[in-house]
Parts: C-alpha cells; structure tokens; sequence
C-alpha cells in the first residue's frame, strides 16, 4: 500500500504516507461546501503535477551537473462543472536569476519535464499549459 486516508467529518480526510509517515489534510473547498483550511483533493492533482515536473527535471538537471534549486512553480487549477472536475491545470516555472544554461540545455530539462508519469496520467479533456520562465542571460 502507498497511503491511507481517513475521513475525520467536516469534509475533512487525513493522508498518511504509510513509508514515512508523512501526513497531508485535505478539506472540501469553499465553492464545494468546504472550509478551504487546506488543500482539496484537486488541490493535489494540481500541485502533484508540478511536483512531478521539477522532480524529473531535477533528476535530469542532476545528471547534466545543473543545480535547478530555488526554482518555483505557480500552479493554478481551474475547474469545470457538470460534471464538477479539473478543467485545466496551469503551472508556470519560475528559475532563479544566477541559473546560467544555454538554449540546448534548456530543451533537455523542459522535454524532461514533459516525461513526468503524471502528466501521462493526467486525463486528456483536462487543458495543461506549461509556461517556463528562464532568466535573462546578458
């Protein structure tokens, strides 16, 4: 098993990683009935996207001797009614200004990116932009 949820009422459930023992509450959102006092389940497709994305491309960045650190991601989740789902998913890279890389090794780590298991999970009706935002080199 990789986790167990447990539902504490309130449109509340607690997540335990049952390998580290890591745990992450979820609340229903606002708009759904919800408290919105945490992440909502969509929540996490979102932002697991991104994490995803930065994980593969550090691990190529790792390989190709870049340090990719610092480097943030805005996500944004946009949802759909009838039947209420993620419509779209945007995720914006954001890499420190000290990054130095040339044109081709930018390709590498975008194409990467792209490679991530969850955005081949991701259901094809939900619209994934992906912006990255290399810094200037003068």
């Amino acid at each position: 098993m990789t986790s167990s949820v447990v539902y504490e009422g309130n449109l509340r459930t607690v997540c335990t990683h049952l390998r580290s023992g890591n745990v992450i509450e979820t609340d229903a959102p606002p708009d759904n009935q919800g408290k919105g006092e945490r992440f909502s389940p969509s929540d996490l497709v979102a932002t697991a996207l991104g994490a995803c994305m930065m994980t593969i491309m550090g691990i190529k960045a790792r390989d190709m001797e870049v340090d990719l650190s610092e480097t943030t991601i805005d996500v944004e989740k946009i949802m759909k009614a009838d039947p209420r789902r993620i419509g779209a998913i945007n995720l914006t890279f954001h890499f420190p200004d000290s990054l130095k890389l040339d044109d081709k090794q930018r390709t590498i780590l975008e194409r990467a990116a792209h490679t991530c298991p969850v955005i081949y999970s991701i259901h094809p009706d939900i619209d994934v932009k992906v912006t990255f935002k290399w810094p200037v080199n003068v």
